[in-house]
């Protein structure tokens, strides 16, 4: 018999209840006649507090309340990928097929379809010993990604029959696996989890792979580690999305978890049409094979908000566990945040600064604690890498969500209203900007790209932060004063900012650029600036250099030298030679 409660106050999304209900801490219960779904979050000897992820509208006091005995949980089996789901995993799709447009109040459909049938192959046998994480069955799920179906965490044992290979649903019976104390549990295909308790591992591994992005101000200059975390702060129209739309689609992550977490609903919308239509580059098949979209728009209760983060947190390391890359696309931490401070602003909590609970940081670290390159269960490595969007208000980040959120991520890309407007993308600003994993990953750039790589990036930076020290000089006296050599700099650093950290998403050369050619761009640029500085050492003015046209022709590589074709880099070299022949023979 569930234990239940009757409701004496509702405020919002929180319900209290009178009296010793029995239920349990993070309990999922259903409230009401309509039987919304809740949780409860806090609990004393006289009152049970619980978060409801539904709309409260209508309800009142004296209603019943129900435990489940099971805490929040999601469903994890075949057919998350390529599925759409609110913050609390019931898929938007059979939603709508029960409730038009708008999710009615306590609807309730299963996370995944039962009645759908997979082609299974089991891969144990009678009398095989098995432990938690090993897996027992392989589905292909989309043409992209095969999915295996592990033993749960928890459970370990000896197999005592399995079924042949053929079509089931996700709760046929495909194994029956003896417990150590002698008794049976059925396997099947799906099994829960609880969204707030992270799926153990053997091992956590150190950042030592780059998640590749085929975007070079990510990719070269502030690059995110393989189980890395990275924040993406930029006020209003500055491109977080377009910046995570770009890793979704280019990085060589294997699976995307997209959670739209508090977005406008428009905004939404598009991210829902525009990923159903876009083509994985790498497999020719639509990148929903190899992605899950949790939408939880700004007009949806904010305590499924709270929720949804965790959610989409469990199903990239279930996959994780299958030994894939995962990478997840938080779009916006800020959303988040502010559902935490009505929440807690309703639990009539003391706030801390500027409004949000005192434990906003211990939440956000424990969402970023998540990340990491681990060694599974089964022997498998994965990876789960987070990228969050914040969304500082008036684009200030020294707002409380920024602040906490740069004390527990490694990658920092602070995206810039000014370069934004200049149409200048992506709008990453390269002096606000950092990361934390080039040591870590130098070794890997020195093995797989080349041995200068790293070199050639600090020189890249260090000409960068020379040109924002003379634009102060600049700024107040002109740059007629500044000496030749200083007028290069300048020069050079716009090459580096128009030819190599300004990137066009919509050019096909462009929108991806492999490490090979981002590091035979930066050898280009920076064998230019050697050789025009070997100019304005023997008394060459910068006005004679620039008639020669050759810094918009490097400026132009991007676009001119096509991502398959490095031989033609030789040629620029050659160029560059012929450049420095012809002004010393004019000039000579």
């Amino acid at each position: 018999m569930n234990n239940t409660g009757i409701i004496y106050g509702i405020n919002g999304p929180v319900v209290y209840l009178k009296g010793n209900t029995g239920f349990k801490m993070s309990e999922m219960v259903h409230v009401g006649e309509d039987h919304l779904v809740g949780e409860v979050i806090a609990l004393t000897r006289d009152t049970t507090t619980v978060q409801v992820f539904e709309e409260t509208t209508g309800l009142k006091p004296g209603a019943e309340v129900t435990a489940t005995g099971d805490a929040i949980s999601v469903t994890l089996g075949p057919g998350i990928l390529s599925n759409i789901f609110d913050g609390i995993q019931r898929p938007l799709s059979e939603i709508a097929a029960q409730s038009g447009k708008y999710i009615s109040r306590g609807v309730s459909v299963d996370s995944l379809n039962t009645q759908k049938k997979w082609n299974v192959h089991v891969t144990v046998k009678p009398g095989d010993e098995v432990v938690g994480g090993m897996i027992f069955a392989e589905t292909q799920e989309t043409r992209s990604i095969l999915h295996k179906s592990m033993i749960p965490p928890l459970l370990g044992g000896t197999i005592k029959e399995v079924v042949p290979d053929g079509s089931y649903t996700i709760q046929d019976k495909i194994a029956v696996l003896e417990l150590p104390d002698g008794t049976t549990r059925d396997l099947t295909l799906c099994q829960k989890w609880p969204i707030r308790i992270p799926r153990p591992t053997l091992k956590r591994y150190p950042a030592s792979r780059p998640l590749i992005t085929g975007q070079r101000i990510l990719d070269t200059m502030f690059p995110i580690a393989k189980g890395g975390t990275a924040a993406v702060p930029g006020g209003f129209g500055t491109g977080k999305t377009m910046t995570q739309h770009q890793i979704a689609k280019w990085s060589d992550a294997d699976i995307i978890i997209y959670i739209g977490c508090g977005e406008r609903g428009n905004e939404m919308t598009q991210v829902l049409e525009e990923f159903q239509e876009l083509v994985d580059p790498k497999s020719g098949n639509p990148l929903m094979d190899r992605t899950s979209l949790i939408a939880n728009t700004s007009n949806m209760p904010v305590a499924a908000r709270e929720a949804s983060i965790y959610t989409g947190l469990t199903l990239a390391e279930y996959y994780r566990d299958m030994g894939y890359d995962v990478a997840i696309m938080a779009d916006s931490t800020s959303r988040w945040a502010e559902a935490l401070r009505e929440l807690s602003g309703r639990l009539e909590e003391m706030p801390a600064e500027e409004g949000f609970p005192a434990y906003l940081a211990s939440r956000l670290s424990a969402f970023y604690e998540r990340a990491g390159m681990m060694q599974n269960l089964n022997g498998t490595e994965g990876s789960v890498t987070i990228i969050g969007a914040v969304s500082p208000q008036g684009g200030d980040f020294s707002e409380p969500v920024t602040m906490n959120t740069k004390r527990f991520v490694r990658c920092f890309w602070g995206l810039d209203k000014a370069l934004a407007y200049a149409r200048h993308f992506p709008a990453i600003h390269w002096l606000t900007s950092y990361s934390e994993y080039l040591t870590d990953l130098a070794p890997w750039y020195k093995d797989n790209v080349n041995k200068n790589f790293t070199d050639l990036r600090n020189q890249l930076m260090a000409l960068l932060n020379q040109e924002s020290s003379l634009m102060e000089i600049v700024k107040l006296i002109g740059s007629d004063v500044l000496p030749d050599d200083q007028k290069l700099v300048l020069e050079i650093a716009r090459v580096i900012r128009l030819g190599f950290l300004q990137q066009n998403a919509f050019h096909k050369e462009d929108t991806s650029v492999p490490l090979s050619k981002q590091y035979l761009m930066m050898e280009v640029i920076l064998y230019l600036y050697k050789k025009s500085k070997a100019l304005v050492a023997l008394g060459m003015p910068i006005s004679v250099l620039k008639e020669e046209n050759i810094f918009e022709r490097i400026i132009a590589i991007k676009y001119d030298v096509p991502n398959d074709k490095p031989e033609l880099f030789d040629q620029y070299m050659k160029d560059i030679d012929a450049f420095y022949d012809r002004v010393l023979e004019k000039n000579g």
